[in-house]
């Protein structure tokens, strides 16, 4: 007879994706609500069913070893399969409509892939969307047109929701210099060589600040560029006519954050913030409201740390 395959314990492969997402054993433990040891046990297991090391000493830390780096894509896919699964037997039932807005920096990567999911585990809940500035986005929860909508608070500001609705912190970004691979900011020989700009149009926060800076520094500048939309933005800063200010959120593979030593003035940190309206609280806008929590969580800690 022959022998049954071995099964994979789904905990365990969840243990595994949250242990390689959130930075090791003690950090994947806080968040599971179990020991240390109880992961490391639950390591050890896997590497038993799996026959191979997965893991080797780096140091104080441990990283995977290539059997456990093809692993960890398949337990991200295994772990989002079931929990899909589980939310459409679920939620199938589950009708409504649900009103949210997003920032533009989201709307091309991110939000086809949360909503499409969303869409077929709930498929009887109609959403409506809207892309948009984060003013404007606050201000439609605060009057009640929105239930959701996430958007940047002020930069080095604190988080505060506005009159009538409520804000969770998710994370807070870097502000950052955005240009074109081997863009240079340095003035070199002239001091009084204005930094060359390629803007969103105004009113807009990150333009602001990013010029205030400059004023603050005493370094020259000019607007080489303005676009309304943020794909006619990074279209610009990538043919090299300018350097932008923005967070990592978002930011094409063609695009380079420039570090600190380039002569531009640093910029702070700006928080994204999940505003809801307080009269939004049927279940269908709860469960939206945790799937763009929790999916905006894994964006943040795959993405962004890694610029």
């Amino acid at each position: 007879m022959a022998l049954l395959p071995t099964n994979l314990d789904m905990d365990v492969l969840r243990a595994l994706v949250i242990a390689m997402e959130h930075g090791g054993f003690a950090r994947a433990a806080e968040r599971l609500g179990r020991t240390q040891s109880a992961i490391s046990l639950q390591m050890k297991k896997l590497e038993e069913q799996v026959g191979q090391p997965l893991f080797r000493k780096v140091g104080r830390t441990v990283a995977l070893t290539d059997a456990g780096d093809l692993l960890l894509g398949y337990a991200r896919r295994l772990v989002a399969l079931n929990d899909e699964a589980l939310s459409a037997a679920r939620g199938r039932a589950m009708d409504g409509t649900v009103r949210v807005g997003f920032p533009q920096d989201l709307a091309e990567r991110w939000l086809p892939a949360v909503l499409g999911s969303f869409h077929r585990t709930h498929p009887r809940i109609h959403v409506e969307a809207q892309v948009g500035r984060g003013r404007d986005l606050r201000a439609r929860v605060a009057q009640g047109t929105l239930d959701l909508a996430l958007a940047f608070g002020e930069i080095d500001g604190p988080a505060a929701a506005p009159p009538g609705t409520a804000a969770a912190t998710l994370a807070h970004l870097p502000v950052a210099w955005v240009a074109a691979d081997g863009f240079r900011a340095d003035p070199g020989t002239d001091p009084g060589t204005p930094v060359p700009l390629a803007l969103l149009d105004a009113p807009c926060m990150f333009r602001q600040h990013g010029i205030e800076r400059l004023d603050g520094d005493g370094r020259p500048w000019r607007i080489t560029f303005t676009s309304p939309s943020l794909s006619g933005l990074w279209a610009a800063v990538e043919a090299g006519l300018g350097v932008t200010i923005r967070t990592p959120l978002g930011l094409p593979d063609t695009l380079t954050i420039l570090e600190p030593g380039h002569g531009l003035p640093t910029l702070g940190s700006v928080p994204l913030e999940l505003h809801r309206a307080p009269s939004a609280a049927t279940p269908a806008v709860d469960r939206l409201h945790d799937i763009l929590s929790d999916s905006l969580a894994r964006l943040l800690t795959e993405a962004v740390v890694q610029k």
